[in-house]
């Protein structure tokens, strides 16, 4: 017997039922609520088999390390040169996850460090088409020292696909700034300087807008899994621990 019989069969029993009650002229609760009683029944397993038929969505993926944002954030376009003399912009990057990184190559300890973390991620996702392939860009902010060339060799040392690019102030600034990113030169007593900048990493969505970060520690398996669900299945599949 079907559900959709049981649940008519449940409507023409109170018809009738009712029906007896007034050519007897009796009104009884008790056989009404019976009626009741088992329409309601018969119309909860139909509808309980409809919902279980209907196709239901993947499961949330738990992200290991990124944190979303609960809202993306738009961030203004920017201008960023590269080593081959293209324009880096929200443009360029756009159609992929991006993970952004600020650091410079004269850094002593903390840039080498995370490009060879993320060199392990990037050979990890180094499986998906490169259509979705996530995307890792190495930032400058030490222009004076740092030209697109040096940057795209030192990038390269770790891995190959690392995109690099600079910029002049205002506009490296202005850039830091749209992520809530920080950097600042520091001079050393030999009459050198240094670099002090912010050592989180920024993710971009397809769209270019900013949607959330990576802290440190960076797991490089973590990192990589968590950019596979993201370009497989975008930031609506999935939530945050």
């Amino acid at each position: 017997m079907s559900v959709d019989y049981k649940a008519s069969h449940g409507v023409l029993a109170y018809n009738e039922g009712m029906k007896i009650q007034h050519q007897r002229g009796i009104y009884s609760k008790s056989i009404l609520y019976i009626i009741l009683a088992a329409f309601a029944a018969g119309f909860g397993l139909w509808a309980a088999q409809y919902w279980m038929a209907k196709p239901q969505g993947k499961p949330a993926i738990v992200l290991q390390t990124v944190r979303l944002f609960s809202q993306a954030r738009e961030i203004p376009d920017f201008a960023l040169q590269s080593a081959d003399g293209k324009l880096v912009n929200k443009a360029s990057l756009s159609k992929h996850w991006t993970l952004v990184f600020l650091g410079f190559t004269h850094c002593p300890d903390v840039c080498p460090t995370t490009l060879g973390n993320m060199a392990k991620a990037q050979k990890i996702w180094q499986t998906l088409p490169d259509s979705t392939r996530p995307r890792l860009l190495f930032v400058s902010v030490d222009p004076e020292r740092d030209t697109t060339k040096a940057m795209a060799e030192y990038a390269a040392f770790f891995h190959p696909d690392t995109l690099t690019a600079t910029a002049q102030e205002p506009a490296l600034g202005n850039f830091a700034q749209s992520l809530a990113l920080v950097y600042a030169k520091v001079p050393m007593e030999n009459g050198d300087y240094t670099m002090d900048h912010s050592s989180t990493i920024v993710v971009l969505d397809p769209q270019g807008n900013e949607v959330g970060i990576i802290r440190p520690p960076f797991m490089p398996e973590k990192i990589a899994a968590d950019l596979i669900a993201l370009s497989k299945n975008g930031p609506n599949s999935v939530k945050t621990p």
